[in-house]
């Protein structure tokens, strides 16, 4: 079957741009959650040392160097009681936090890090503590008084309010004084249907980015129920998409024990492809050679980072294997060749004409074909560079 591409380029811009390409970085929720008891597991939990050293590890790794230039704060940062200052702001939990979050976005900025943090729309988090329903100016002053460079923004409450609230939010960060990234989860509490979602509104919030769908936990299941709704969905969660605003299918699983090297390889082809944030969510001091091979795969990161902003779509879908496209700005093509069954299969795919093919997960050419055909594992991916 011969695959015919029918992409537009994306040109309009939303906001400041402020997200030209898919953010990248780390993030605790994954794996960490909202474990707040420091005495008992002070190695995981919600503090100060966990993100200090995550920052640590971001850089000495050499995460930060391919491009993860962010550490993401998620749930139960807040102090609970009493739930805001005397001029009414919100502030982290002193026990846990002892120096501030102005002190730890130096921290962050003196190793060339980026600064992301977490609230919601709701009068609460999602985990209890306290949100930005109607304080929305306050705390997008109080975030950019911080040094904060992203804020992730979750519903976790009355649906009605989203249409008024992510709005004044994003007018908040707007006028704060200072660039902050806007990640909106507005489209992830209205359901499956991508096509009756307001995409429209939320990119004119200044959304450089939204959670579209459910959350990733970490398994196989709900990883392959991800990319089957995008599959579902591709064509009109791509129309969406534009450069400084993007789908977000959530973080990357990559580096835990929870998904083999063959499915990591395929959340990080298929993310790469749908111009999806390549956020971690792993214990970065932990995470083995094999999975850490993948995420800095400079290749693949190039995919994802890619300045033409196209989203890439799923536009084969076999019964043994998937194909998936994604046009990139020097006129390649690149393509992911998805096994999503639990056995290896053959895959094949058949160009327009003789184009060069090269490996990504090899970093290597493999010539010049008209049809090319490959096995891939159960539950992996071929990721390839296509040229003419």
């Amino acid at each position: 079957m011969s695959i015919q591409l029918l992409f537009t380029a994306a040109t309009a811009t939303v906001g400041k741009n402020l997200a030209p390409t898919p953010p990248m970085g780390w993030m605790n929720w994954e794996i960490f959650r909202c474990q707040t008891d420091c005495s008992k597991y002070n190695e995981s939990c919600i503090n100060e040392y966990l993100f200090t050293t995550m920052t640590d590890r971001l850089v000495s790794d050499g995460y930060l160097a391919a491009g993860y230039e962010g550490i993401h704060i998620d749930d139960c940062w807040m102090r609970k009681n009493p739930e805001r200052d005397p001029q009414g702001k919100l502030f982290p939990d002193p026990e846990r936090f002892p120096h501030g979050f102005k002190w730890l976005g130096e921290y962050m900025h003196n190793k060339s890090v980026k600064f992301a943090i977490y609230t919601a729309e709701s009068p609460h988090t999602c985990a209890g503590y306290p949100a930005s329903a109607d304080h929305e100016v306050t705390d997008a002053d109080t975030f950019a008084e911080w040094g904060v460079d992203y804020v992730k923004v979750d519903g976790c409450g009355d649906k009605t309010y989203y249409p008024t609230g992510y709005p004044a939010m994003g007018n908040a960060l707007v006028n704060s004084g200072r660039d902050i990234v806007y990640s909106c989860s507005w489209p992830a509490y209205l359901g499956s249907n991508e096509s009756s979602k307001p995409y429209t509104a939320m990119a004119a919030a200044h959304c450089n980015l939204w959670r579209n769908w459910a959350d990733i936990q970490c398994n196989w299941n709900s990883l392959s129920g991800i990319i089957e709704h995008w599959g579902q969905w591709g064509s009109v969660l791509r129309d969406a998409a534009k450069t400084g605003a993007w789908n977000d299918p959530d973080m990357l699983l990559i580096g835990n024990d929870c998904i083999t090297a063959d499915e990591a390889r395929t959340q990080m082809a298929l993310w790469s492809i749908s111009a999806a944030p390549l956020i971690m969510g792993n214990d970065l001091r932990i995470v083995p050679d094999s999975h850490k091979e993948i995420l800095l795969n400079k290749e693949a990161i190039a995919i994802d980072q890619d300045s033409l902003g196209v989203q890439g779509i799923r536009v084969q879908n076999e019964a043994t294997f998937q194909v998936w496209t994604r046009p990139l700005a020097n006129g390649d093509v690149a393509y992911g060749l998805y096994n999503p069954t639990s056995t290896s299969q053959t895959a094949r795919v058949t160009f327009d004409s003789e184009s060069k093919v090269r490996d990504i997960w090899e970093q290597k050419d493999l010539g010049s074909f008209t049809t090319y055909s490959t096995t891939v594992p159960s539950h992996g991916t071929a990721f390839l560079r296509v040229s003419k």
